[in-house]
């Protein structure tokens, strides 16, 4: 395809690609999630939202998922995000910036995953560059004492996965010393998460099992962690408010 084609045209020539490889095209991929995601809540009486995800080594990619981002906005789709190897960032960059800026033109949230094996300048990056409201993993983010402060200041919310950070090598082994107790120390607004669950072959209670075993997290640091998580998810404000009087009434906690 060039930059001449039309949108029609350019569409027509891109689920035909998909089509003769007998592949899904992304489109109807977001539009079987979706469907998923929303018999999910029908069922079991719980809120799903989905994030659609660039890859830093397929620039090509970004702009594609910044238009699915838009076009499902308000159908479960809530946010755009970065992954993959941080050290392609200088080669890659410009095209999901563009990606980026019109995320932040269409009031698409965003998250980018910054800082896990990436020194802290990846995470300096995502927030001022990319304009992230919320950091994948961010550990070394500690590494730059001034970027640090800022990001606590600015109430960044970092999602926190420990198993994760072993099996990625990201923050050595040694779980006694894992950049999580220094933020949950500093009373920083993150949240612990799983990554990874299909081939890391783990849940959700792998992660806690280790924040409270190596990590002296107790019940109370779980709930906070839940309410930071609450408070700095992508839905719309009035909905966020229900789910977190939900949590606060559930803990037996304060409004605040």
């Amino acid at each position: 395809m060039n930059d001449h084609e039309s949108g029609t045209h350019a569409d027509l020539v891109r689920t035909s690609r998909y089509e003769l490889r007998g592949d899904l095209t992304p489109e109807k991929v977001v539009e079987l999630v979706n469907q998923g995601l929303k018999e999910g809540e029908r069922d079991f009486n719980i809120k799903v939202r989905s994030i659609l995800c660039c890859l830093r080594h397929m620039p090509e990619w970004s702009p594609e998922i910044v238009e699915l981002c838009k076009k499902y906005q308000n159908d479960t789709v809530v946010a755009i995000d970065l992954a993959g190897d941080e050290g392609l960032k200088g080669e890659v960059f410009p095209g999901h910036l563009q990606a980026y800026q019109e995320a932040v033109r269409s009031g698409i949230h965003r998250t980018v995953h910054a800082g896990e094996a990436g020194p802290a300048s990846v995470v300096k990056e995502a927030v001022e560059l990319l304009k992230a409201e919320r950091i994948g993993h961010g550990y070394h983010a500690i590494d730059d004492p001034v970027l640090y402060k800022r990001l606590l200041q600015m109430d960044m919310h970092f999602e926190m996965c420990p198993w994760s950070s072993f099996v990625t090598g990201a923050c050595g082994s040694d779980f006694t010393k894992h950049p999580l107790i220094q933020f949950k120390k500093d009373g920083a607004n993150c949240s612990l998460n799983n990554d990874g669950p299909l081939p890391l072959n783990t849940g959700l209670e792998n992660d806690y099992n280790i924040a409270k075993t190596y990590m002296g997290f107790v019940e109370e640091d779980f709930m906070r962690m839940n309410i930071n998580a609450a408070r700095s998810c992508f839905l719309p404000e009035d909905e966020k408010k229900q789910l977190l009087g939900v949590l606060y009434e559930a803990y037996g906690m304060i409004d605040v």
